[in-house]
C-alpha cells in the first residue's frame, strides 16, 4: 500500500473515530451497538451531546493545530505549537480537557507550564497528548524510529508533565511509522517496547499484550495506558476499519479519544479506502480561534498529503 494512502487513512481515520465517538462520551458499554445494531446503517454519525452529526472534537482540532504548525514552521517549533494551543483554548472550544486547559491558561511559559502543573497536581497521565498525535505521527514517520519517538515525547510534554503520557504517544508514533514501512504493527510491539523508558515499559507491556482486554484496565480509559491498550486491542481483535472503530466506541467511557486513537491506527493499517463514505461525508472540524474556519474531508486529505510528503 502506498504511504500516501496510509497517511490519509491515519489522519482521516482518527478524525472519523473522534466524530463517531463524541456523542457517546461517558456512556455505557455497548451503547453504540445498541443504537446501531447493524453495521453499515445510515445515521451512525448521529451527533448529540452538544455535537453536530460528523463534528470532530478537541482531539482532531488539536491534531490540526499541530499539523499546521509543523507545515508552516518547516518542522518542530514547540513554542509555536504551544501558542496555537493557547489561542485555541482562549476561544472557548466546546470541549477541552481539564488538565490541558489549566496548562494552557495558567500563564506559565511553554517550557514550564506542564511541568509545574505536574509538580503541583502529581496527576498528568491523561490521554490528551495521545489523542492529537495522528498528524505528527504521519509527519515524522519518514524520519525514523528515534526521531519520531523523540518528537512524540516533546509534543506530549507541552501539556502533560507525566512521562507516562510521553511514552504512550511515542509508542503510537512508532506504530504508525512501522505501518508506513508495511510492517505488521502488532508483531512490531515487542521491539517498540524495548525503546520505551524503563520506568514505564512494564505497564505498557501489560496493556499491549495479546491477552489483555479493556475490562482488565485498572484506570478509566481517559488515562493514557488503557486508552492506547484499548485501541490496540480493537485493532487486534477485528478485521476491518469499521469493526475496529465500532469496537472502540462500544467500550464506553472516553469514547471520542479511544475511537480517535483506534481510527488513526486502523486508518493507517487498512488505508483510506477502508473508511466508509457515510462516515467521511458529514465529517467536519471547526477550529475555534481561527476566524470561523471549518475543515472538511478535502482539507484533511490535503493536510495528510503535505504531512506525508
Amino acid at each position: 500500500m502506498k504511504r500516501t494512502e496510509r497517511a490519509a487513512g491515519a489522519v482521516v481515520g482518527s478524525a472519523v473515530g473522534d466524530a463517531l465517538g463524541g456523542p457517546f462520551e461517558f456512556g455505557t458499554q455497548g451503547a453504540f451497538s445498541a443504537r446501531f445494531p447493524t453495521p453499515g446503517a445510515d445515521g451512525e454519525m448521529c451527533g448529540g451531546g452538544g455535537w453536530d452529526p460528523g463534528e470532530a472534537t478537541d482531539d482532531t482540532q488539536m491534531a490540526i493545530l499541530v499539523a499546521e504548525s509543523l507545515l508552516e514552521r518547516g518542522g518542530l517549533d514547540l513554542p509555536d505549537i504551544f501558542a496555537r494551543f493557547q489561542v485555541w483554548a482562549a476561544a472557548d472550544p466546546k470541549d477541552i480537557g481539564l488538565q490541558t486547559e489549566d496548562v494552557l491558561t495558567n500563564g506559565m511559559p511553554w517550557d514550564l507550564a506542564a511541568a509545574i502543573h505536574f509538580q503541583v497536581n502529581r496527576r498528568a497521565a491523561g490521554n490528551g497528548s495521545l489523542m492529537r498525535a495522528s498528524t505528527s505521527a504521519v509527519h515524522f514517520a519518514a524520519a525514523g524510529r528515534e526521531t519520531t519517538m523523540d518528537a512524540a515525547r516533546r509534543i506530549a510534554a507541552l501539556t502533560h508533565g507525566d512521562r507516562a503520557a510521553w511514552e504512550g504517544t511515542a509508542i503510537y508514533h512508532e506504530l504508525i511509522r512501522v505501518m508506513f514501512e508495511d510492517t505488521d504493527p502488532l508483531a512490531a510491539l515487542p521491539d517498540i517496547l524495548v525503546h520505551v523508558h524503563p520506568d514505564h515499559r512494564s505497564r505498557y507491556a501489560t496493556v499491549l499484550a495479546p491477552e489483555w482486554h479493556p475490562d482488565q484496565a485498572t484506570e478509566f480509559n481517559g488515562a493514557v495506558w488503557p486508552c492506547l491498550g484499548s485501541a490496540v486491542w480493537a485493532l487486534r481483535t477485528t478485521s476491518g476499519f469499521e469493526d475496529a472503530v465500532r469496537a472502540a466506541v462500544d467500550l464506553g467511557g472516553d469514547t471520542d479519544t479511544v475511537a480517535a486513537v483506534t481510527g488513526g491506527l486502523a486508518g493507517a493499517y487498512y488505508g483510506l479506502d477502508a473508511i466508509p463514505a457515510r462516515w467521511t461525508e458529514p465529517l467536519h472540524v471547526p477550529l475555534p480561534g481561527s476566524g470561523g474556519r471549518v475543515l472538511h474531508l478535502a482539507d484533511l486529505l490535503h493536510l495528510a498529503h503535505r504531512l506525508g510528503g
